[in-house]
């Protein structure tokens, strides 16, 4: 059997869910996203979990996909893992409509699914020195974790376009400026910074605050189970079967430029 690659703690109420896979940077894969959607489900229905924390080990709180995953797929001839984007896409919107309050700590970079992740908490906490990269267009990929929904509704569409398109990694003060990041802290407090806001809702009116995320969900999210569905991964599937892609992924382990043909 594999190694787990996410550890469940409980402390005081708080419940800390930390990707540990610092190997290779936190990479999302189907078990990692299992794991934490398994997680998730349990704080949820746990009456002894009243927030959760979502943190990475190491270096960096996700690199997102792992590039060389998918580039061992597609030489053996698997040209997507649509069960991945699926997970990715599930594990955005459990967060979004669970009870609890979910707080991301974010150290190092966050990048594609990662970066989506991190700004899919009900509050995000980052050091000085992270930054959030909307990393897909070069591997010729769309964003996924549903990350064009939640920019588009935070920030609006033409900043969202531009960060999607750019994939520019976006330093945290500048995310913090947006309405994205809730504190920004220096690397060593990020963990004292992250527990204190945690206990401090725990020790909250935690029925308010629920239905205060249920009208805020209503408010503003209400369709998102749709997008994910039905325009993230009808739009990964495509992108995920171009040569693009191959080449785009091909690439970056290979370190060299791409070159893309628009097919």
């Amino acid at each position: 059997m594999a190694d787990p690659k996410t550890t469940y703690t409980l402390d005081n109420g708080v419940a800390i869910l930390t990707m540990n896979s610092p190997a290779n940077l936190n990479a999302i894969d189907v078990a990692m996203a299992d794991e934490l959607l398994k997680h998730l489900d349990r704080c949820d229905n746990d009456p002894e979990v009243k927030v959760v924390v979502i943190r990475g080990s190491g270096k960096a709180f996700s690199a997102g996909g792992d590039i060389h995953y998918l580039y061992n797929n597609i030489n053996s001839g698997v040209t997507s893992d649509e069960k991945l984007v699926e997970y990715v896409g599930e594990l955005a919107l459990v967060i979004k409509k669970m009870k609890k309050l979910v707080i991301t700590s974010v150290s190092g970079a966050a990048a594609g699914a990662g970066a989506n992740l991190a700004l899919s908490g009900d509050f995000c906490i980052a050091t000085e020195r992270s930054k959030f990269i909307q990393a897909f267009v070069g591997i010729a990929l769309v964003p996924d974790t549903g990350g064009p929904y939640l920019l588009a509704r935070s920030i609006g569409v033409h900043r969202a376009l531009e960060m999607c398109i750019t994939a520019r990694p976006v330093p945290a003060a500048e995310a913090h400026a947006l309405g994205l990041v809730y504190e920004v802290c220096a690397p060593e407090e990020l963990e004292e910074r992250t527990m204190a806001l945690a206990r401090r809702l725990a020790d909250g009116p935690l029925l308010a605050y629920s239905k205060v995320k249920e009208q805020v969900y209503g408010a503003a999210f209400r369709d998102y189970e749709d997008y994910l569905k039905n325009v993230e991964e009808t739009t990964m599937k495509v992108c995920a079967g171009s040569q693009d892609y191959f080449e785009g992924v091909r690439a970056f382990v290979e370190k060299r430029k791409p070159q893309f043909r628009g097919c």
